[in-house]
């Protein structure tokens, strides 16, 4: 059996009253965050910051010339202001438009035409030399703006790409299978990026339903490609193999010939942590296999929350070569409305500004959620608050719900249109 590590209850009560007394609000997706703080951008900021910001870069451009002409009036003929009205447009290039690129250009050129005939000086070499500055300036903000805006266009179609491969790649699973509520969430370190080490998979077999969670070793492409033949053999063994041991198995067989493809250093020191785990169908029960990977928690549904720890911990997958011993599945008790949360170590190996790491099963323990959904987006939220802005690595979340007998279906409903 496994050992169930089993967390005390806070004083300030269970489930929405203990978040509460806490100041902290559990459940509705809102996470653990405290009233009046902002996530803008992975930080925390206060309301309206970011907005105050575009704002700001948006008027900036018709400022300086404004600054410019005002400047160019209250002081001698012999000080000009054609500094500010080259910066114009040079300020406008990355954030406007081309067009509005082109307005901001103009109304500079013209404001230094102007000013010079305003006082007379329209002819002379040095106004001259700097209408002909403005001009050229404004000519490399125009080119400026069109590098970035063709930068923006391939970045875009980037993302795009890399979204797509990763849903191939990584698709997330369906909210219900074999009657389990499911939800699962795939945070990248980097910003902008989607595809990693990271994996999960959920199948509904014959024998229950099925899934693993896992964490490959490096990153970038040849992590990605450990990522796809760990999720196509594992949807291949969960339908054919009758036990989770023999699943585990085919991964490792799976795991040593696409190593035999690497040079040799990913022969020898790669491998991907994973848990396996299987839910049988109407027992209230779940078995898992863990290799070397962070224990999944049992949350109940009373806030209480459980780590399921193995007994006897095996090496990660792919790592044969240093000993081979059957792997032995292990039970435990799944009641109805409990939820099991799996997690790759991006969650517990984020870090505050102290360097004091996230215990995700102290900052659950006491709190209920509507459902798996909520518990993640809480999670989330949660280590952005606790890291000042998101965890060093890439994090995977899979959080699978038993729903309690007599529990209504859950239904997504769709704005009107009129």
């Amino acid at each position: 059996m496994w050992r169930l590590r089993k967390l005390g209850k806070g004083t300030g009560g269970t489930g929405r009253r203990a978040a509460e007394d806490a100041g902290i609000w559990a459940g509705r997706g809102a996470g653990f965050w405290t009233a009046g703080d902002n996530v803008r951008g992975g930080g925390r900021y206060p309301a309206g910051r970011g907005r105050t910001g575009r704002r700001l870069v948006r008027v900036l451009p018709v400022l300086v010339i404004v600054a410019g002409v005002i400047f160019d009036l209250v002081t001698p003929t012999r000080v000009t202001a054609s500094p500010l009205f080259a910066a114009a447009p040079l300020v406008a290039a990355p954030f406007y438009p081309m067009a509005g690129t082109l307005v901001i250009a103009l109304t500079s050129l013209v404001a230094e035409v102007v000013l010079h005939i305003h006082a007379d000086t329209q002819f002379q070499v040095e106004s001259i030399s700097e209408v002909l500055t403005v001009l050229v300036v404004s000519l490399l903000a125009l080119y400026i703006n069109g590098v970035v805006r063709r930068s923006g266009e391939r970045l875009a179609s980037a993302r795009i790409i890399a979204e797509t491969a990763q849903r191939a790649v990584l698709p997330r699973p369906a909210e219900r299978i074999g009657g389990l509520r499911i939800a699962a969430r795939y945070e990248a370190a980097q910003e902008g990026a989607f595809i990693g080490g990271d994996l999960f998979a959920v199948q509904d077999t014959p024998y229950g339903v099925r899934l693993v969670v896992g964490d490959v070793r490096g990153k970038g492409l040849d992590a990605v490609e450990a990522v796809a033949v760990v999720i196509g053999s594992f949807r291949e063994a969960a339908e054919q193999e009758s036990s989770l041991e023999a699943v585990a198995q085919r991964l490792e067989r799976a795991l040593r010939r696409e190593g035999t493809r690497q040079d040799a250093l990913d022969i020898f020191e790669g491998f991907t942590t994973a848990v396996l785990a299987e839910i049988p169908h109407d027992e209230g029960v779940v078995r898992l296999v863990n290799r070397g990977h962070p224990e999944p928690l049992l949350v109940c549904g009373d806030g209480e929350v459980r780590m399921l720890v193995a007994t006897d911990p095996a090496l990660p997958l792919g790592m044969s070569e240093l000993g081979m011993w059957p792997d032995r599945a292990e039970q435990a008790a799944y009641p109805e409305g409990a939820t099991l949360l799996f997690y790759t170590d991006g969650l517990t190996e984020a870090r505050d500004a102290h360097g004091v790491f996230y215990v995700p099963r102290e900052r659950l323990d006491g709190r209920v959620f509507q459902g798996p959904d909520e518990m993640l987006q809480a999670l989330i939220d949660d280590v952005r608050r606790h890291t000042g802005g998101g965890s060093q690595d890439d994090m995977a979340l899979l959080a699978v719900s038993r729903p309690s007998e007599g529990e209504p279906e859950r239904r997504r409903t769709m704005p009107l249109v009129p």
